[in-house]
């Protein structure tokens, strides 16, 4: 058939891209839009092969093979499909695994059906030689693209070089228009619009009476506080103390200071996360709580199969996104209003039960990923603020913090 099909290997692609922009390989180093990076490959495919494009194959790894937001966004984008292999940690290095089988099978498979007429490879695995080889031998003219080296050098098997019918460099100014170096030091936040400024919530200080009631000592006898740091990786904390939580400004409530003005931006630090909180006493959670019902409970089955149906075709899994879907459709099957304005009463902290259910289907998106099975500290926060948005939006009420 005279198409031409695109196989990615995505590691390579955004490792190489890492390297030439940011000096390193990691991914976690550049922000990529894949709308425009996928239209590239297609325009410069086409015109390459003077074919029409039959598919964009992406291969890439993923924890337990979960597709990540990037995989969710990139399997409806039209002409595109995703194969995931699995992504596993070996001596604290992320490493894929079935990535190379599946493009070797795939180039085969699509060479003995006669798919296509010409394949671009986007990779620099030599593992992929014997499939380079069958393609070649089936009548199938066989591209190699290579991402510019930031040596100077091949980033490519020499074998597979030589093997090529056809060659090309992406160079610099071609990953440009769609990959970016992140800067150094930069904050990841939801967008920002309508996302709340996560990096003010986590700069915030903590009042000096806060501190005194929490057990802490005087401002003038404590170490400056550590700013936040860059969002960098997985191994990333937050301060210990940034803004006050619930627990500190309960203190407050039992010590009789609880006329002491706190900032907007500590709102969002309640978590009720099991350890995080002592439910009992004053710190335990409205009567009306235990009666406030959960998504599950308002969810027939007929809306259950939609709602899946709308996770992967039109959610991409942003954490601000994911909160927002969660609190539209609990508020769109809610029968008794009442407890909307409750819930709204109760702000900021969201009723265990509901939270605990939030944070569950956030990790349907591969929130989880790299981070030990627990959401990442700032994704919850920002799946919280997307929650209490949507809330705010249906109950006329600003649910977020100053300077959004």
């Amino acid at each position: 058939m005279d198409r031409c099909v695109v196989l990615v290997d995505a590691g390579y692609l955004l490792g190489a891209a890492a390297s030439l922009l940011a000096g390193e390989p990691s991914r976690s180093r550049i922000t990529v839009d894949h709308t425009a990076l996928v239209q590239q490959l297609r325009q410069q495919a086409e015109s390459d092969t003077g074919r029409p494009l039959l598919r964009i194959y992406w291969f890439d790894g993923a924890p337990d093979r979960v597709p990540q937001p990037e995989h969710r966004r990139l399997r409806v984008m039209p002409r595109v499909t995703v194969r995931l292999g699995a992504l596993t940690r070996s001596d604290g290095r992320w490493a894929q695994k079935g990535v190379d089988a599946a493009m070797h099978a795939e180039l085969t498979e699509l060479a003995r059906n006669r798919a296509c007429s010409d394949v671009v490879l986007v990779t620099g695995d030599g593992d992929l030689l014997p499939g380079m080889m069958a393609a070649k031998e089936h009548g199938v003219a066989v591209h190699l693209w290579a991402v510019q080296a930031a040596d100077g050098d091949y980033n490519q098997s020499e074998d597979l070089v030589a093997e090529a019918d056809e060659r090309r460099v992406l160079d610099r100014s071609w990953i440009t228009k769609a990959v970016h170096a992140r800067e150094t030091g930069a904050v990841c936040a939801p967008p920002p619009a309508p996302g709340p400024e996560i990096a003010a919530i986590l700069s915030a200080p903590l009042p000096e009476s806060a501190l005194s009631a929490a057990g802490e000592r005087p401002a003038e006898d404590r170490a400056p506080a550590p700013q936040p740091a860059a969002r960098t990786g997985t191994e990333e904390r937050l301060p210990a103390k940034g803004v006050p939580t619930p627990k500190d400004l309960a203190a407050l409530r039992a010590s009789g200071t609880a006329s002491v003005q706190h900032p907007a931006t500590a709102t969002l630090r309640w978590s009720s996360d099991r350890g995080w909180v002592d439910r009992s006493g004053v710190f335990a959670e409205p009567p009306e709580a235990a009666s406030m019902p959960t998504l599950a409970q308002l969810t027939t089955a007929e809306q259950r199969w939609a709602d899946r149906e709308e996770d992967i075709t039109t959610v991409g899994g942003d954490p601000y996104e994911v909160g927002q879907v969660f609190a539209r459709r609990w508020v769109e099957r809610l029968g008794d209003r009442s407890h909307l304005q409750k819930l709204s009463s109760m702000y900021p902290r969201i009723p265990h039960r509901i939270d605990g259910e939030l944070l569950r289907y956030a990790a349907r998106f591969g929130l989880l990923a790299h981070k030990d099975d627990q959401i990442d500290e700032r994704d919850r926060y920002a799946i919280r603020a997307g929650f209490w948005r949507e809330i705010g939006v249906h109950t006329g009420t600003e649910h977020a913090p100053a300077g959004d």
